[in-house]
């Protein structure tokens, strides 16, 4: 299996962060997150988003990640989607994406992440970052908007360092600010 097949494995499924939202609620909200595989590309595709727990009827964020691999190695890029109400709340309702076809998002060529893999007792170890001197920067109903990404992956935990940036003042606004999300993977 290849280590974007294997990413693919670890990334489906719902994730929640119950255990630090308890130990920290100050800093860290209860979150659902939805990841599903789907078939867009030839390569592993993901749709990710998330919801408030006690608003699981407004999920946001909704992404989509393409696992690609290359003689450079594993990377990930991100799309988003011209129409996000198209496929808001995928995550609970997967049939939502079964008519996704590759007219209905856009790319976003600065939003790219390397992923190094590690070989642990458990399994493997993802771990996903930009590039060096790069930004994550697009154009979402007429505002620019930042994002700075990054992830880690296991077979039962993912960890998103995924934080909003002020384009102006490149300060952080919202997300990860005091460190990452610690989702488990509470079903595949």
């Amino acid at each position: 299996m290849s280590n974007a097949s294997i990413l693919a494995k670890y990334l489906a499924g719902e994730f929640h962060n119950q255990i630090q939202a308890r130990e920290s609620p100050t800093w860290f909200v209860h979150l659902r997150l939805w990841q599903r595989s789907i078939q867009l590309f030839e390569d592993p595709t993901i749709f990710a988003e998330q919801s408030n727990v006690l608003k699981l009827d407004q999920p946001y964020r909704q992404r989509l990640m393409r696992l690609q691999e290359s003689a450079e190695g594993l990377k990930v890029q991100y799309y988003q989607f011209k129409d996000p109400s198209l496929v808001k709340g995928a995550g609970q309702r997967p049939e939502l994406l079964d008519r996704l076809t590759q007219d209905a998002i856009e790319l976003l060529p600065s939003c790219t992440l390397n992923v190094t893999v590690k070989s642990t007792a458990e399994g493997y170890h993802f771990i996903a970052s930009p590039p060096p001197d790069t930004r994550c920067t697009f154009s979402l109903q007429g505002s620019t908007i930042q994002v700075s990404l990054g992830f880690e992956a296991m077979s039962d935990r993912f960890l998103s360092y995924d934080k909003g940036i002020d384009p102006e003042t490149q300060q952080p606004i919202w997300g990860a600010l005091m460190g990452a999300y610690e989702f488990q993977k509470v079903s595949r």
